[in-house]
């Protein structure tokens, strides 16, 4: 067990200086103040400490993206310590552009890796192209069969997707949600946005001429210009979902999306943020030559969040709620995930007071201690 003594708490909601008892994976008990004397629970002195819940990074590649500029820009898979030494405590792994030397299989059973090692993971069927790459051949089954996956991913209005028709776009979402439906998971569509002209157009004729959901639809990488971003206030407008991705272009970081959208009173709770970590970015020029390519971190969700708070003067209270509580409810993991709360997983941060990671505790294990990683993963 550990107990952490006198600690400013955020769940996001400020909830005060309080003590929190943790055994095994879950929070059981958060008081005022909170005695026990015994020597095998692990006391943490959490005064002048901001406890906040552990981040969800719901777009990470976790097996690695790249591959776009050949073999050699493959990214290799992320390891243990890169995920936690971030704050990422709950993660949920893609693919990318490459499905041919990468697979769902790889995906799933990095996934498995990582959970033994001590953090929570959830993964997507698919990638970027169509017909959909899946494990058991088919999207429901892969989603309603095997326990990592909650969803599946698909490119649209990008010059690396397969460019799919009205139909076949409906017939994906369709086969997502009834196989959400089945097995009781969030049964999402995760829609890579690319620069393409045609930007949000193809989910929108998707509703249009179908009876699947609005929330069914998450569109990411909406702020990656500004004609799309605006069709993507319009979408959370109706009730959609949008991810906004971190590391893009200054003046569309989420941090100033984000003020953007609390001046059009888009409404908040439809927003969340992602690294897009182990991703590679790219550029191209006019004729589709790629130029340049690197690699996105997963340090950027916790870097954004200091940002929001510290340069953009947003509460930290509403910042939180971008890469927690947000999340948990798109993927329909809360009250489990993404909230400090008796009865939740155990999934916890020590801030110090400049917002810098300083405790690090995953399902009830600590990872990071005094800004020191004490768990590795196994080949670290």
């Amino acid at each position: 067990m550990i107990l952490i003594k006198n600690v400013d708490i955020y769940s996001p909601k400020h909830l005060g200086k309080k003590d929190v008892l943790i055994c095994g994976e879950k929070i059981i008990l958060i008081e005022k103040n909170i005695e026990f004397k015994n020597d095998k629970i692990n006391i943490i002195d959490g005064s002048n400490k901001i406890l906040v819940p552990g981040f969800i990074d719901q777009h990470v590649h976790i097996t690695g993206g790249g591959g776009e500029g050949s073999f050699k820009t493959r990214v290799p898979e992320i390891m243990l310590s890169k995920l936690t030494s971030s704050g990422i405590t709950t993660v949920v792994g893609l693919l990318g552009t490459d499905a041919t030397t990468r697979s769902v299989e790889n995906l799933v059973s990095k996934a498995k890796g990582l959970k033994e090692e001590g953090i929570s993971v959830y993964t997507h069927t698919g990638s970027y192209e169509y017909p959909t790459v899946t494990l058991t051949e088919s999207i429901r089954k892969d989603i309603v069969f095997i326990d990592e996956i909650i969803g599946c991913k698909i490119a649209i209005s990008d010059h690396r997707s397969s460019t799919l028709t009205n139909e076949e776009l409906q017939r994906v979402a369709s086969d997502v949600r009834v196989a959400g439906m089945i097995s009781g998971k969030a049964g999402i569509l995760v829609c890579h946005m690319g620069d393409g002209k045609r930007g949000l157009n193809p989910i929108n004729e998707a509703l249009e001429n179908s009876d699947i959901p609005i929330k069914t639809f998450r569109p990411t990488h909406v702020n990656r210009n500004k004609e799309l971003l605006e069709q993507s206030f319009e979408f959370a407008r109706q009730g959609g979902i949008i991810d906004l991705t971190c590391g893009i272009y200054k003046d569309l970081s989420p941090r100033k999306v984000i003020k953007s959208a609390t001046e059009k009173e888009i409404p908040k709770e439809n927003i969340t943020i992602s690294s897009d970590g182990y991703g590679s970015w790219s550029n191209y020029d006019e004729y589709g030559n790629l130029f340049k390519i690197g690699v996105s971190s997963v340090k950027a969700l916790h870097n954004e969040f200091r940002l929001m708070v510290l340069e953009e003067n947003i509460e930290i209270e509403e910042a939180l709620t971008y890469i927690t509580s947000n999340v948990a409810k798109a993927l329909e993991i809360y009250p489990k995930k993404g909230i400090i709360k008796e009865g939740s997983d155990s999934d916890i941060l020590l801030l110090d007071n400049n917002l810098d990671i300083d405790t690090v505790i995953a399902r009830g294990k600590i990872m990071v201690e005094n800004k020191e990683i004490k768990v590795f993963g196994t080949y670290e």
